[in-house]
């Protein structure tokens, strides 16, 4: 018995940690589309969006079609299902990040990107655990932020031309927390209800659903295909959207369907603090600053919550 109970003890450790460790690389997948908007300057949002999601479909199809001997096929609903999965984690979500990033730049729309841990972590916390247990990761969380917040708020006094604009860019932001908070909740809960359908698998039906949404939203509001060659970066255009198809889109989603396959709701809305960590560090490096002291600060204090939602969590 001791035998067998070590035995489920090392698995259940493995299951832990390879769902934290799957967590943490979506979150630096993501958070290099913070800076894919200033990377590629004259293409629009709706375009940028496409471009990206569009690559996703197509790795998504090219596994499924190499694999499709082997691979699980969607039925009507499951297909529905994952069109809405993709409005609300894909396509909706990462226009609605990237028009925040136009009107109020990187820094702000990531900081309050990052809040979505807090959210999931309320709406997902497990039944058997206290909620006396989230709170230190709850607060360190929530205090960095605060100190990201005030950082980045300093300089926005000193533009006032740029104020209506900026604040356009965090409403838009809002509406993106909002619907990846919805996605986090309802993407965990149904892979859980369905074993059966494995983290990769679901990845491509969502990746497949993204594309055709993507496309119909570039027919509606993208920019025609004169526009678009006339562009004098198109390779590197072309690069990016390839780049964080297969990525940001891709990987991650795989990534973060296995966190979500072993982790609590919770634990996995505690993890997404990483892609601010890595966005915040993508955007420094991209803009060629050191981050100032209260950004530091903000840094440790969302590396301990993150210790703390772990040890939570165990």
């Amino acid at each position: 018995m001791t035998v067998l109970g070590s035995d489920a003890s090392v698995l259940d450790g493995r299951r832990l940690w390879t769902g934290i460790a799957a967590g943490l690389a979506a979150g630096a997948l993501w958070g290099m589309v913070f800076v894919v908007p200033r990377m590629t300057p004259g293409l629009s949002s709706v375009d940028l969006t496409a471009g990206r999601f569009v690559s996703f479909g197509a790795v998504a199809a090219l596994a499924m079609l190499l694999t499709w001997r082997s691979h699980t096929w969607p039925s009507w609903r499951q297909a529905g299902t994952a069109l809405g999965m993709s409005l609300l984690g894909a396509t909706g979500y990462y226009l609605l990040l990237a028009q925040a990033v136009v009107y109020a730049g990187s820094e702000v729309p990531t900081l309050i990107i990052g809040t979505i841990p807090i959210w999931v972590m309320l709406l997902g916390k497990p039944l058997g655990l206290k909620w006396a247990a989230l709170v230190p990761g709850l607060v360190l969380t929530a205090a960095g932020l605060a100190l990201m917040m005030q950082a980045s708020l300093s300089g926005v006094a000193t533009q006032p031309l740029e104020g209506h604009d900026f604040w356009w860019g965090v409403v838009l932001a809002v509406a993106a927390m909002l619907s990846w908070t919805a996605f986090a909740i309802i993407n965990a809960a149904w892979l859980k209800r369905h074993p059966e359908v494995s983290a990769t698998e679901w990845a491509n039906w969502i990746g497949i659903a993204t594309a055709v949404g993507a496309f119909f939203l570039w027919l509606v509001a993208g920019s025609g295909s004169k526009e678009l060659m006339a562009l004098d970066n198109k390779a590197l255009i072309a690069t990016v959207c390839i780049a964080t198809g297969l990525g940001s889109a891709w990987a991650a989603s795989i990534l973060w369907n296995i966190a979500s396959q072993r982790l609590s709701v919770s634990l996995c809305g505690q993890l997404i603090v990483s892609e601010t960590l890595f966005a915040l560090l993508y955007s420094f490096v991209w803009d060629g600053l050191w981050p100032g002291t209260l950004q530091w600060l903000a840094a440790v204090l969302f590396t301990l919550g993150i210790l703390a939602s772990i040890r939570a969590h165990r």
